[in-house]
């Protein structure tokens, strides 16, 4: 049996980060995540992905901000058990939950802080019959290593910051670069949409929209690709690389029977401290909602070191919480 003040479940940013702010009040954190390595979606979705929003950093790749968080929160020694899914919760006594993971691991704490992100992912998969044929044999819904892509032809198919982003990185790596739409219009950032219409007028990247992909075929090995423009008969073209970007169909799996108060598939919690409506219980990050609720990695920073606090008072309310800031000599256990 594992015994921590705070557990929490994800180990992506956000839960990486509350290991520090946690740190500092002197609170123990043990992290549960069904990934079998800490970072979450960062990690196992796009590592090699540069990210633009992190404070201080004007440019910084998704797994080297996983490398960066990790050596942060060493000092406080965090324990994980990694490859494993959060299942039954049960409470034991006033101030005590018991977690049962996927395999039989239990562990003890007062605090529970969900920090899912979106839960149990998958990707939307766009209505093509044959698709299933031809994954991991040319189509790929998330991309690990950029330069998998390098030299070869490659459709990406979306209309959202994934699909725009992803577009710009492999106009400097692929061969070819096409990107369809269903619409002349797009959801991503402004910023992404003006530098990939750049790109299409330069020649960089073939936009092709008011079209969708419509079939595959190829020999066991994608090869091309039927493409149906509106009001025009399905055309052939040629590629190596179909990466359908329509976004994760998040499943709050398990999380979602533990008597929390659930709002469109996300975690409802008190804005003044990420409480939900279960005494102990936390949700930081992707995986809450409240009014005005942006999914950012760096708000998500900002619920986690407030969470922390309202825990500190909870677990020991009989103290007195004496908050110092990081650049305070022996705060933060480096000195």
């Amino acid at each position: 049996m594992i015994h921590t003040d705070i557990l929490i479940i994800g180990a992506g940013p956000v839960g990486l980060f509350t290991v520090f702010e946690a740190g500092l009040l002197k609170l123990k954190c043990h992290l549960v995540d069904s990934l079998g390595q800490p970072g979450g979606q960062l990690t196992e979705i796009y590592p090699k992905k540069p990210i633009y929003d992190i404070p201080g950093y004007p440019s910084v790749l998704a797994g080297d901000l996983v490398d960066n968080l990790m050596k942060q929160i060493e000092p406080f020694k965090p324990g994980f058990t990694l490859g494993e899914r959060a299942e039954k919760l049960e409470k034991i006594d006033d101030k005590l939950y018991k977690l049962t993971t996927s395999k039989g691991t239990e562990i003890c704490a007062p605090v529970i802080a969900i920090a899912g992100g979106l839960g149990c992912f998958e990707p939307r998969k766009p209505p093509i019959d044959n698709i299933d044929t031809y994954e991991d044999k040319g189509v790929d819904y998330i991309i690990k290593d950029p330069e998998k892509y390098r030299g070869k032809k490659v459709l990406v198919a979306g209309g959202g910051d994934s699909a725009l982003d992803w577009s710009i990185i492999l106009a400097d790596i692929a061969d070819e670069v096409a990107l369809v739409h269903r619409r002349t219009s797009f959801r991503g950032a402004l910023d992404s949409v003006e530098k990939v219409m750049e790109l299409a007028h330069s020649g960089k990247i073939n936009l092709i929209t008011n079209a969708q992909a419509v079939g595959l075929g190829g020999n066991g090995v994608l090869k091309e690709i039927m493409i149906e423009e509106d009001g025009k008969e399905p055309y052939s073209y040629k590629v190596d690389h179909f990466i359908p970007l329509f976004g994760l169909a998040p499943k709050l799996g398990p999380i979602g029977e533990w008597g929390l108060e659930i709002k469109d598939n996300a975690i409802v919690v008190d804005t003044l401290d990420y409480s939900t409506n279960v005494l102990g219980i936390y949700a930081i990050g992707d995986i809450n909602t409240y009014p005005g609720k942006l999914k950012l990695i760096l708000c998500g920073f900002h619920e986690g070191t407030l969470m922390v606090q309202s825990a500190f008072k909870y677990i020991y309310p009989d103290q007195k919480l004496s908050f110092k800031y990081t650049t305070v000599a022996g705060v933060n256990g480096f000195e």
